[in-house]
């Protein structure tokens, strides 16, 4: 390569996202959800959530890891967990595709490696607020 070049793709091959992106996912949160989040005292972690709902919005099913993960345990089954900061924040909100082009934030716990109990809390919590959605639904 000589100098003053540039590649046109970037090393290791990953994908360039223009910042200004239009979304095309939409997010919702539960209402107890983001009285979670805004529960957090710490404004850095409360901005790297926003950080990684941003990605979610943009990238949708496609966001790959470290931004997200599935919920391990049968308990979880079904749920992901964004993972603000590449995984480095100790906060995790949960989520799960509601619709074609939506994804519902039902709980925000603590990172399961920080606070285990919190973060099985977290997740019953999320399946509750998943199962009265649904719920809800069939009524209409």
């Amino acid at each position: 390569m000589t100098k003053g070049r540039m590649r046109s793709r970037p090393k290791g091959g990953r994908k360039i996202v223009a910042h200004g992106t239009p979304a095309r996912w939409k997010v919702a949160w539960h209402p107890k959800a983001l009285d979670e989040k805004n529960a957090i005292n710490d404004v850095a972690e409360r901005v790297a959530i926003a950080h990684v709902i941003e990605k979610l919005k943009v990238d949708g099913p496609v966001l790959r890891s470290p931004h997200q993960s599935g919920v391990k345990g049968e308990e979880g089954l079904g749920l992901r967990e964004l993972r603000p900061r590449r995984g480095r924040s100790r906060w995790r909100p949960l989520y799960r595709r509601a619709e074609e082009t939506l994804f519902a934030i039902l709980a925000v716990g603590p990172e399961a490696g920080i606070d285990k109990v919190g973060y099985a809390k977290a997740v019953r919590l999320a399946k509750q607020r998943l199962k009265r959605l649904e719920k809800g639904k069939e009524q209409e």
